[in-house]
């Protein structure tokens, strides 16, 4: 049986972080797929060539506002068919979701929106979230064995959060958003990250740019790769990679043995 490796990266600009040295890191890497979010580029910014040298097809959903969201797929082997989008033009023309295909095995790149920026983006969540649920209940009566890799903008529990306490009214760790996530995962879905790590601290994927948070390792664990209960006979193992600094997000890992 062959290990496929999955990795997700919000990379807060896929052209910054090519710069820093992305498609080095990527060679070394050597994934299966990688799923991209907050490319933060028109798919006419965006290198493809660079990528297919290095040996993947590239598939991306931008958004209609420049330099915002977006979202990618790389991947070895080509998909069957690549869906962009979820079918909903609220969402989609924010470019927040792709889906590629493999045989009976679908993979999901997706990027949630972010409630920081006040009221309205977070009321906006708040209905992308339950949208988000309905799209995946439907989808999965189709395509039972999904994998959705991508930044889900919400911590879920104390350990996946270095200050609990002062952020227990902080979009991305508020009380709603920590229970849709619940809702999320036992609507079936596996959080491969804590399948294989239950109890370890510290573990983050997300650090301000502020108060040396990184160096500090003060952060929030948002970026998941979630897959369906009938894949959970295929996991291999899981892993968070903060050395990693591309972005001020680090990359997350799955394999999967197939």
């Amino acid at each position: 049986m062959a290990i496929k490796k999955i990795i997700t990266y919000n990379l807060n600009g896929i052209r910054a972080a090519l710069s820093k040295g992305l498609l080095d890191w990527i060679r070394q890497e050597d994934p299966d797929i990688i799923c991209f979010q907050e490319t933060k580029a028109q798919f006419d910014q965006i290198p493809v060539m660079e990528f297919e040298l290095a040996g993947y097809h590239a598939y991306f959903n931008s958004a209609l506002k420049k330099g915002y969201s977006g979202v990618g797929i790389l991947t070895k082997d080509k998909p069957d068919h690549v869906v962009v989008g979820m079918g909903n033009e609220k969402y989609d023309k924010e470019g927040r979701v792709i889906r590629a295909d493999y045989g009976d095995i679908s993979v999901i790149s997706v990027y949630h929106p972010s409630g920081t920026s006040g009221d309205e983006r977070q009321d906006f969540k708040f209905q992308w979230l339950e949208d988000f649920l309905d799209y995946t209940v439907n989808l999965r009566k189709e395509r039972p064995n999904l994998i959705i890799s991508g930044d889900y903008n919400i911590c879920h529990k104390p350990i996946d959060i270095h200050d609990p306490v002062r952020n227990a009214h902080s979009s991305g760790f508020l009380p709603e958003e920590r229970e849709w996530l619940t809702r999320f995962i036992d609507s079936g879905f596996i959080d491969t990250f804590r399948y294989f790590h239950p109890d370890i601290p510290h573990q983050y994927t997300w650090w301000s740019f502020r108060m040396n948070a990184r160096e500090r390792n003060l952060g929030w664990r948002i970026d998941y790769n979630m897959v369906t209960l009938p894949l959970e006979q295929k996991l291999a193992g899981a892993g968070i990679h903060p050395q990693v600094k591309h972005s001020d997000h680090c990359p997350a890992s799955l394999f999967l043995n197939f």
